[in-house]
């Protein structure tokens, strides 16, 4: 099949494509920005799928991170870094 038949909320995404797209969104607040309105209006499937995806690792990392810093910062050792 012609990749020119496929309509164009259905067309792949290169791999370059998607190595782009990890670094548009890589970057903090910019990217973050785009990373939003790309998950709720891209006209391309695989597009909005993608920034869902990549949202989702993002909320994921982040509360990680906070429970992490929850855990540290209860049991003392916050204090013994910062020498406080």
């Amino acid at each position: 099949m012609d990749q020119n038949m496929i309509p164009e909320e259905y067309r792949p995404i290169s791999m370059w494509g998607y190595f782009g797209y990890e670094i548009l969104f890589s970057i903090p607040i910019i990217g973050f920005i785009c990373l939003i309105i790309m998950a709720i209006g891209a006209k391309n499937v695989n597009k909005k799928n993608f920034a869902r995806s990549y949202f989702c690792f993002t909320i994921i990392c982040f509360v990680i991170f906070v429970i992490i810093f929850a855990i540290a910062f209860f049991t003392g050792a916050v204090n013994s870094v910062f020498g406080s």
